[in-house]
């Protein structure tokens, strides 16, 4: 488990999900502000499940709240084809430094895994955070009805060797 410090807060680690963080990662996910309103039939009812976590690379970022050890997000990298699945971060840790952390470790699992590109279907509100962190820009994904009903801007992280 690797542990930093966040640029505005406590250290926060960062360690593979596993089965029994499901529930608390779907409840971040369903919870999300930047889902609400007329984003929030995209998250309706979503479930990160314990096979989920197993299948992919999925790592959390935790960290202490004032009140104990928590989770404060997390991501999902998917191996083939190589994609950035889920990235979210707690509404109440955001601003603290840790979507860029949880980048950086993308980034180094990626290369470890002999990775060179990692596909994201962004989030609209979400499309500048990309930009920021190095992400560019490769098109757009377009609206999917019912569940997601408004077009996606993609991005692309490259993966440079060691």
């Amino acid at each position: 488990m690797g542990s930093r410090t966040s640029p505005t807060g406590p250290p926060v680690a960062i360690r593979r999900a596993v089965a029994r963080d499901a529930k608390r990662l779907g409840r971040l996910v369903r919870g999300s502000g930047a889902y609400a309103g007329g984003y929030s039939a995209a998250v309706a009812g979503y479930r990160v499940g314990p096979d989920y976590i197993e299948a992919h690379r999925v790592f959390v970022a935790v960290g202490d709240d004032g009140q104990g050890s928590r989770v404060l997000g997390f991501y999902s990298l998917v191996l083939v084809p190589p994609e950035l699945d889920l990235l979210f971060v707690a509404d109440e840790a955001q601003g603290r430094g840790i979507g860029r952390m949880l980048v950086a470790h993308m980034r180094s699992e990626a290369r470890a895994a002999g990775i060179d590109r990692v596909k994201v279907v962004s989030h609209p509100p979400a499309a500048d955070f990309y930009h920021r962190v190095g992400a560019v820009r490769t098109g757009t994904s377009p609206a999917n009805p019912p569940a997601v009903p408004w077009d996606r801007p993609e991005y692309e992280f490259r993966i440079a060797p060691e």
